[in-house]
C-alpha cells in the first residue's frame, strides 16, 4: 500500500513545486510589466509552449516574457508541426471576447432584412474615404446577409472635426439616418450627450487598431480597410467552412 502512495505523493509534491515556481515566475513577470506599462494591467500571464517563456495579454495585443521577468519578446509565435499561428489564435479569442462585451445599445447597427450569416463589428471614421465607400455599398452587404455594427473611431483624436462630427451622430434620434447623411459628406447638425464615442476609441487601442475601416470578423479575424460586398461575402463563407 505505501508503495502506491509514494508515486502519488511525489506527484503532488512536484505539482504544488510547480505550481509554486510558476506563482512566483508570473509575480516577477507582473513587476517588470508594472515598470514599464504602470498605467496597464495584464487580462492574462500564462506559460506559452516555449520553455520559461510567458505569453502576456493586453486585449488584443500579446507579447511573450522569460520566466524571470528580464526579456521580452514581440512577435507571433508559430507551431511549425502544425503550420498554426499560435498568437493570432490568442488575439483572435481575444477579439471575440472584446465584442461580446460590447453594449450593444452604444453601436450603429445595420440589419438584413432576411437572415443574418454574419456580424461584422467596423470601426469607422465618418470623414475616411474608403469607410465611405464601405457605407456607399451597404444594401449590397445586407442583402448578401452580413450585419454591420459600427463603433466610431475618429482618427484625428478627441476636439477634431471628425470626433465632433461622430459625437452629433452618435447624439442623434435617429443615429442611421444620420451617420449615412454624414459618410455622404453631410456635415451634422452639432449635437451633444452622454455618447460612447471615448468608449470607443479606447476599445480600439485595445484592439490594436490604428487605421479606418477596420473590419472585426465573427471568427475573430481582422481585416484592414474596404473589402467589397461579394468578395467578402465569399471569404466569409469560406472561413466559416474551415471551422
Amino acid at each position: 500500500m505505501i508503495k502506491r502512495l509514494i508515486p502519488v505523493v511525489l506527484l503532488a509534491l512536484l505539482g504544488a513545486q510547480a505550481q509554486a515556481d510558476e506563482a512566483s515566475e508570473v509575480a516577477a513577470i507582473k513587476k517588470m510589466l508594472a515598470q514599464i506599462v504602470p498605467d496597464e494591467t495584464p487580462e492574462q500571464i500564462t506559460r506559452s509552449p516555449l520553455a520559461n517563456i510567458y505569453e502576456v495579454v493586453y486585449g488584443a495585443q500579446i507579447m511573450y516574457v522569460s520566466a524571470d521577468g528580464r526579456y521580452l519578446v514581440q512577435g507571433d509565435l508559430y507551431d511549425l508541426s502544425k503550420r498554426a499561428n499560435l498568437t493570432e489564435n490568442t488575439r483572435n479569442g481575444q477579439r471575440l471576447k472584446m465584442v461580446k462585451e460590447i453594449d450593444s445599445s452604444t453601436l450603429i447597427i445595420f440589419k438584413p432584412k432576411g437572415k443574418t450569416k454574419h456580424v461584422l463589428t467596423v470601426f469607422t471614421d465618418i470623414d475616411c474615404g474608403y469607410c465611405r465607400k464601405l457605407h456607399a455599398v451597404m444594401d449590397e452587404y445586407l442583402q448578401a446577409g452580413i450585419e454591420i455594427r459600427y463603433l466610431a473611431f475618429p482618427r484625428a483624436g478627441v476636439g477634431s472635426k471628425s470626433y465632433e462630427k461622430a459625437v452629433s451622430v452618435w447624439c442623434s434620434s435617429d443615429k442611421q439616418a444620420a451617420l449615412t447623411e454624414a459618410k455622404a459628406g453631410k456635415t451634422p447638425a452639432k449635437k451633444e450627450c452622454k455618447h460612447p464615442v471615448d468608449d470607443h476609441m479606447a476599445l480600439a487601442s485595445r484592439f490594436g487598431v490604428t487605421g479606418t475601416p477596420t473590419l472585426v470578423l465573427d471568427t475573430g479575424d481582422v481585416i484592414p480597410g474596404f473589402v467589397e460586398p461579394g468578395k467578402l461575402s465569399a471569404m466569409l463563407e469560406g472561413r466559416q467552412a474551415a471551422m
